[in-house]
């Protein structure tokens, strides 16, 4: 069975948003400043955005708030530039706390596991949930840029959400076509703050054991 592409997907319902000359609202879960950049980019000719700042799994309020901040700080670059259609952005509650309940028993699997599907849904149900509410036109996440998460379980659990909740899922894989490579770009340009580990606890824990390891490995072949 062929694999979908939700890169095709996604450019498929553009075209068809140019040809109805429609200009569909977007609740967007945004995880950073970085991996919004470029997605920011591309989307703002097509959609009315708000971006749905909501990551509860960040550990650490400084760090919490550091990424907020430059989220916020893009978004006002992005409107000076007029990049497309104004960008609005929601601030969620920072409740680390529903993080923990949501990953409770899974802490010890590793980055890409079932910890991280978990987490991928209490941020996207959070967001469909107030999508629904606003009335928007469709949700989605710019989580789909990054290489290191899964674009396949993300659209998954997006199109069970709006099987659940009637709202329209905004199929992506924002790293094809370079996507990902111009987010790289964009954040050199904006001088934003590129966080190394994805903000949970347990990534960061895993980043500071994985370089140990790896030089451990190399001075045995040496």
């Amino acid at each position: 069975m062929n694999q979908r592409n939700y890169q095709k997907e996604l450019e498929k319902l553009l075209e068809l948003f140019q040809t109805q000359h429609r200009t569909p609202r977007l609740f967007l879960h945004s995880c950073c400043a970085p991996c919004s950049s470029y997605v920011l980019e591309y989307l703002a000719p097509f959609f009315e955005i708000t971006v749905f700042y909501y990551n509860p799994n960040i550990s650490g309020e400084p760090e919490y708030r550091k990424r907020v901040e430059e989220q916020k700080r893009l978004i006002s670059i992005y409107n000076r530039e007029n990049k497309g259609h104004p960008i609005s952005i929601l601030e969620g509650d920072y409740e680390p706390s529903c993080f923990y309940d949501a990953v409770k028993g899974l802490e010890k699997l590793g980055e890409g596991s079932e910890r991280c599907f978990r987490c991928f849904d209490l941020r996207l149900r959070e967001t469909v949930r107030l999508a629904k509410e606003g009335d928007f036109d469709y949700f989605g996440t710019t989580l789909t840029i990054s290489p290191l998460k899964n674009a396949g379980k993300l659209n998954e659990i997006g199109f069970s959400l709006e099987q659940e909740f009637g709202i329209p899922w905004l199929p992506s894989d924002f790293k094809k076509k370079n996507g990902y490579k111009r987010s790289v770009e964009l954040s050199a340009q904006y001088e934003l703050y590129r966080q190394d580990f994805c903000g949970c606890a347990f990534s960061k824990a895993e980043k500071s054991v994985l370089p140990k390891q790896e030089n451990r490995l190399t001075n045995a072949e040496e």
